[in-house]
């Protein structure tokens, strides 16, 4: 009897475990993702989180468009370590976007990962100097936890050699990039190849200092836009569209995102404003909104009014709210077709190619550094809607007219990204234009050059921090990193 009960049980386990994968396998449930479904999320972990922080964040402070008048703080320049967890967070998506497109042969998607990857990190290092790179995103497939910081000439070099990788393969390449999850392009590759190739311009102008090779590989480019074509107008800008749908595809100060009262504490600052009225700029009534009262102001009697950085009680400067000007409305609007996170415009290649020509560096086919400049400020006129009369009327302008001077084309340069990333922060503290003024309250006399490192990096990787620090200077917002020294 036990022999027989036996027998059954045996054949009753058989048949519970015949096809067990196929009858425990849900049929409505993918057990596999497409590569293509995860790009549209790699773009907006990287565009979004870029674009807030030039509007809400120490960019946006350190490059003087913005003046907090509550929770000042960041104005003051009294930075605090700061976390990277967001842009790393980017970074590991981008990864696994990367590694499913690379194990399904789709080489298309893996060209469009390096870009997007190399932006962030290009980022990241911009923001901080030496940075964990080569070892970072490792602590799942290589159990690396305490990642060696990179020195920052080394990671630009790797950067630059990928975006040059992705070019080439995007260009040899003939699989079709799925229009319906390239947010960006709607598939068209060429245009990602520009933007590696635009991109590729500003980190070698970035390094343009210390390295004796970048004036001539940007030659080298130039020399051959066959292989490495550029932007070549507004309608190739590296933007991602704000659908205003919801909080995560909305502009920063929509109502979905924050409350009118405290995108009320973000003022032009007085830089931006005073640098627009001197120039009879058309773009200032778009970016700043007028005085509500033209009466009983206390210092400035001008219709648009910025307040200046590191003040006290900056809410009250001028006599208070109703004497300075607040963000103009499109700033208050979960979308606007005149808002995208921006993370590269034709009007920055402009400037950037202007700027080594007028040096003397580089030669571009059929322009002049002036014509590159006033190509550079006409794209931002179109892209914020200047009619072309206005246009027109404001290059004529003496104070406008290419005067060949540096100052002159970063400070235009400069008003072209007004909220467009870190970039008028980055080239201030580059050039040294426009001269800002730091401010009375402001905890330090110059404009930062770096973010600090994350304090958690003191507790969790104590030995590669103070290894960076040795190398690189002291863990402060006014230590030059590698292509500032």
């Amino acid at each position: 009897m036990k022999k027989i009960y036996a027998i059954g049980v045996l054949l009753l386990l058989s048949a519970c475990t015949k096809n067990f994968e196929e009858i425990n396998t849900d049929p409505n449930t993918a057990t596999t993702v497409n590569p293509q479904y995860l790009l549209s999320t790699a773009l907006v972990k990287t565009a979004y989180p870029y674009q807030n922080e030039a509007f809400l964040d120490k960019p946006a402070e350190a490059a003087r468009y913005i003046t907090k008048v509550r929770n000042e703080g960041d104005d003051l320049f009294g930075w605090a370590g700061k976390t990277w967890d967001g842009y790393y967070g980017a970074l590991t998506y981008n990864k696994t976007f990367h590694d499913l497109a690379a194990s399904n042969g789709m080489l298309q998607y893996t060209a469009i990962s390096d870009i997007i990857k190399v932006f962030n990190f290009a980022y990241i290092t911009d923001l901080y100097g030496d940075i964990p790179y080569s070892e970072a995103l490792l602590s799942k497939d290589s159990s690396i936890v305490h990642p060696v910081y990179d020195q920052q000439e080394d990671i630009y070099s790797s950067l630059l050699a990928t975006l040059t990788a992705a070019n080439d393969t995007l260009a040899a390449n003939t699989q079709t990039i799925d229009a319906d999850y390239d947010l960006l392009y709607g598939g068209v590759a060429l245009n990602w190849r520009k933007f590696a190739n635009a991109l590729h311009l500003r980190l070698l102008l970035r390094m343009s200092k210390k390295s004796a090779t970048a004036y001539t590989e940007m030659q080298h480019m130039l020399n051959n836009p066959g292989k490495f074509p550029l932007f070549e107008s507004n309608s190739d800008d590296a933007g991602l569209r704000y659908l205003g749908v919801n909080a995560i595809d909305s502009w920063p100060g929509g109502n979905l995102n924050s409350k009118a009262t405290e995108i009320d504490k973000y003022k032009p600052s007085k830089e931006i404003v005073d640098t627009l009225l001197r120039l009879n700029d058309p773009r200032l009534p778009v970016w700043a909104a007028p005085v509500s009262s033209t009466t009983g102001y206390t210092v400035d009697a001008n219709l648009y009014v910025g307040v200046p950085n590191a003040i006290s009680s900056p809410y009250d400067y001028n006599g208070g709210e109703t004497h300075i000007s607040k963000m103009a409305p499109i700033f208050y609007a979960n979308q606007s077709d005149l808002l995208k996170a921006s993370m590269m415009t034709y009007a920055e290649q402009c400037f950037i190619l202007a700027e080594v020509v007028q040096a003397g560096k580089v030669t571009v086919s059929g322009e002049t550094a002036a014509s590159l400049y006033n190509k550079g400020i006409a794209a931002s006129l179109d892209a914020y809607g200047i009619s072309a009369t206005a246009k027109a009327a404001y290059l004529a302008q003496a104070s406008v007219q290419y005067n060949g001077t540096l100052a002159q084309l970063i400070t235009q340069k400069w008003i072209a990204n007004f909220l467009k990333g870190a970039e008028g922060w980055f080239d201030q503290r580059r050039t040294g234009y426009p001269v800002f003024v730091t401010g009375p309250l402001a905890a330090i006399s110059e404009i930062p050059s770096r973010y600090k490192y994350p304090t958690t990096e003191q507790s969790y990787n104590l030995d590669q921090y103070n290894a960076a620090v040795t190398r690189q200077g002291a863990d402060e917002i006014t230590t030059k990193m590698w292509y500032l020294k």
